[in-house]
């Protein structure tokens, strides 16, 4: 009985190498591919932008919204922009408007800063209610950092004795594109 015993467990000890081999080649490989293609993503740092005056006589109001974009355009023809508009004028009624402004002239405007890529729209630009205004566009092969690139939006909203006294909101939807 213990001779059976020990021939079966010799046994068994030489087919367990049997058990792990493997079958076809020894090192196999597969393929994996990717397509990339263009993306674009904006956070905006600061939603709240409170305008406030410097306090002397009628000053105009002004504050900052600092974004942070994301863009990767095609490398041939590829293009992107940056836009924003006023989606809900300033509410309640009886203060400034985008729409229609107690008196002529008065706007909220802005002006833009953006790191590279971006080609920031120059000079002091008018938001509408009616349409989306520019901030910044791309061209072909535009590349953010992983971490994203910076922008902000210096505002400036006419301070117009017109405006009854209260506080006022708008509403700013921002839109990023890439091709």
């Amino acid at each position: 009985m213990t001779k059976k015993l020990v021939l079966l467990a010799t046994l068994a000890a030489l087919l367990v190498p049997c058990a792990f081999a493997q079958l076809g080649t020894t090192a196999p490989t597969s393929t994996v591919s990717v397509t990339v293609g263009p993306e674009a993503g904006l956070t905006i740092n600061t939603a709240d932008a409170p305008l406030t005056t410097a306090g002397t006589n009628f000053s105009d109001y002004t504050g900052t919204t600092n974004f942070t974009y994301f863009i990767r355009t095609t490398q041939s023809g590829g293009t992107g922009n940056i836009t924003l508009q006023v989606t809900g004028d300033f509410a309640p009624s009886g203060g400034p408007s985008v729409a229609n402004p107690p008196s002529t002239g008065d706007a909220l405007t802005y002006a833009v800063t953006a790191s590279t890529p971006a080609v920031k729209a120059t000079g002091t630009l008018t938001s509408s209610k009616a349409a989306a205004t520019a901030v910044a566009s791309f061209g072909a092969n535009a590349r953010s950092a992983k971490t994203g690139n910076t922008g902000s939006t210096a505002w400036t909203l006419t301070n117009d004795p017109q405006y009854a006294t209260g506080s006022y909101t708008a509403t700013v939807t921002w839109t990023i594109s890439a091709a």
